[in-house]
């Protein structure tokens, strides 16, 4: 059997993380999240094909040919815009039926292993509040009689969370489609059609996904998935006089130096280099090549590759990315005077993130002098930088 992932999205939501990373290959802890995704695949699927088209050749160049002996090919959707359009061109040389699962997010590994051995035509939905944002089904004894995007009029509260078992009709189905209202060729159609010929199941999840459709959902992610740690694995070196109250993962290479105190479960990457005197606090991630110097303090941070935060800083509640050096004494707020939520401008809309306390983005390559200082949740854009004793506000 094969499967198909469409992972060809810009997904400007996550700016400016994604100026640089498409976001399937965002890692949560040691794994993106498409091999989240492959995991599961590998034991039923014997090739998977990957939609791809934002920053195509970094997939290749991660991802490579296999995934554990599944097989992995890339098929570019070109100009053409929708889900639909995204897999007519594929041949699946004689193939019968298919898995069709988007990359958002990362999905229970339960759920999906007892649904991929139902031998039915399928897909996975959640019951939600607020179905006016979703794509819904509405159905009849668990079988569906049709999908609509973001009803206006109630039909039902399953929404579609993006996993098909199908039939290699699909792809005939997908050239029936017309332009959707927002202008794009969307599989959700050819879905209406597929159902009126054939019987299609709905299963409902029984744990949640981990959706990641804002930058700080990466910081729920990281803390969800931190907190399912329940031992310690360590492969290289602690040094004397550390202390750790929690369960962390050090990768080769990795360095805790004396006099660090590390509180709850952390990350710590290949190549890390912690300390002397750092104090890390709970549910923070560090990438490769990392380095937090003398007297820094890092909390609820997601935090990439090569980067550096070299000594008397803070970091709290905030995600780095690649290639950043933050100067000494950088510190950011975290709290509104009123105490309200943070609220975030993404693409033109204000939104309520649901959080008390957020930091702030950095982009890739961005460098802080001394005494940068930063008001609650800003972006530090790509490649930006700033003056010593500026204040981003």
């Amino acid at each position: 059997m094969k499967a198909i992932i469409l992972a060809s999205g810009e997904w400007s939501r996550l700016r400016p993380l994604t100026d640089t990373t498409p976001k399937p290959l965002i890692k949560i802890l040691w794994k993106s999240i498409i091999e989240y995704n492959l995991e599961v695949l590998k034991d039923y699927v014997d090739e998977c094909i990957i939609v791809v088209k934002y920053k195509s050749e970094l997939f290749q160049n991660t991802l490579w040919e296999d995934f554990e002996w599944m097989k992995l090919s890339y098929h570019i959707q070109w100009d053409k815009p929708g889900t639909a359009a995204a897999i007519q061109d594929i041949n699946l040389k004689g193939e019968n039926n298919l898995i069709i699962l988007y990359w958002d997010s990362i999905y229970p590994e339960k759920d999906i292993k007892n649904i991929l051995t139902s031998g039915k035509f399928w897909c996975l939905v959640k019951q939600v509040n607020n179905p006016e944002v979703y794509g819904i089904f509405e159905e009849h004894d668990g079988k569906a009689l049709r999908v609509v995007e973001k009803p206006q009029d109630y039909i039902g509260n399953l929404a579609n969370m993006g996993w098909f078992y199908v039939s290699s009709d699909i792809i005939s189905l997908c050239w029936q489609v017309k332009e959707s209202q927002r202008w794009e060729y969307e599989i959700t159609d050819a879905i209406n059609n597929f159902i009126q010929e054939n019987d299609f199941s709905l299963h409902r999840l029984t744990e949640d996904i981990l959706d990641i459709w804002y930058a700080w959902n990466l910081l729920d992610a990281n803390q969800i998935l931190l907190g399912k740690l329940n031992q310690s694995e360590i492969q290289w070196t602690i040094e004397d006089n550390v202390q750790i109250h929690g369960n962390i993962i050090l990768e080769e290479g990795a360095v805790i130096k004396s006099w660090t105190y590390i509180e709850w479960n952390c990350y710590f990457g290949k190549n890390t280099v912690i300390g002397p005197n750092a104090y890390v606090r709970g549910n923070t991630s560090l990438w490769e090549w990392w380095k937090i110097g003398f007297s820094v303090e890092v909390k609820n941070s997601y935090i990439w590759d090569n980067s550096k935060v070299p000594h008397l800083s803070y970091l709290w509640d905030s995600i780095v990315w690649n290639n950043v050096n933050l100067g000494g004494w950088f510190k950011v707020a975290n709290l509104r005077h009123d105490g309200k939520n943070m609220r975030v401008m993404v693409k033109w809309k204000l939104i309520d993130t649901g959080k008390r306390k957020l930091w702030c983005i950095i982009g890739d390559n961005v460098k802080t002098a001394i005494n940068t200082q930063v008001y609650p949740w800003r972006i530090l854009e790509t490649w930006s930088s700033t003056l010593p004793w500026e204040s981003i506000q």
